[in-house]
């Protein structure tokens, strides 16, 4: 049965996604545990610029619960773009969805990724929680992963976990044992959490109104239509926002910040 409500959708995506990514169940909770209220900034969503499953069409549920559009990102070297939406609400995650322009890509990615959306049902990315749903489409072989793995990490994720947030993210502001970014790095360390340090660890600036950095993404057991294997899944991110010159709390993103933490889910960091 579809998850017709906003607040129940947001729910089933939090239950999911730390199911596939228990490392931040275990960061909350321990947030949590010294007394901090955990907010989540944002959540994110990964599709194809197809137009079956664009953003538009990822973003539905969303505006259709209030979500206005926030601004676009462009990532040229990832062959990715971004929109992300937020809401009158400020206790409400912004929605940040990016899409893989397929025209950019190779003639074998195109036609893996058309298979695999030619086996939506008819209709089903339309249901207001399709954004939560999972693989519509048959399980992939590990060598259709590998391939897709080696000319964009990006579809081989979407390939291998279909429509759930890739990450949700602890809006910093509103903890209160950590206010500065390197401090809460150091904290997760102690802790022996491996953290993204693709361009640095802390990614962005006050300067530039954002700070952020994430947890690499965990490996789990995926099941392949030929076995299973482990595969980066989700990550946990923090992000500490800085106040615009009118007063308010900056609520983009930095193009040049994302397109780092975009490498959460690479192997082998």
């Amino acid at each position: 049965m579809s998850t017709k409500t906003l607040p129940s959708l947001l729910d089933k995506m939090w239950h999911d996604y730390v199911t596939i990514n228990p490392l931040a169940q275990k960061v909350h909770d321990l947030f949590t545990q010294r007394g901090d209220k955990v907010l989540n900034d944002h959540i994110a969503l990964r599709t194809f610029n197809d137009p079956r499953v664009n953003i538009k069409v990822m973003a539905a549920p969303f505006v259709a619960s209030g979500y206005k559009y926030g601004g676009e990102y462009f990532f040229k070297e990832k062959k990715l773009y971004a929109h992300h939406y937020e809401h009158a609400d400020a206790t409400l995650p912004k929605i940040f969805i990016s899409e893989l322009k397929l025209e950019e890509c190779s003639d074998v990615l195109n036609k893996t990724v058309k298979d695999l959306l030619m086996q939506i049902p008819a209709g089903k990315e339309h249901d207001f929680d399709f954004c939560s749903m999972g693989t519509p489409w048959k399980k992939v072989s590990k060598a259709t992963y590998e391939t897709l793995y080696k000319e964009t990490e990006y579809a081989a994720w979407v390939a291998a976990f279909g429509y759930r947030p890739n990450h949700f993210t602890v809006f910093m502001n509103a903890l209160r044992s950590f206010q500065d970014i390197h401090q809460l790095n150091d904290f997760l360390k102690a802790q022996g959490i491996k953290l993204n340090a693709s361009g640095g660890e802390v990614k962005g600036t006050p300067e530039v109104f954002l700070e952020q950095s994430s947890t690499m993404a965990n490996n789990i057991e995926v099941q392949f239509s030929d076995g299973a294997m482990q595969i980066p899944a989700c990550y946990y991110e923090f992000a500490k926002r800085y106040p615009l010159p009118n007063g308010q709390l900056y609520q983009g993103f930095v193009a040049a910040s994302a397109d780092k933490i975009f490498e959460s889910t690479h192997k082998g960091q």
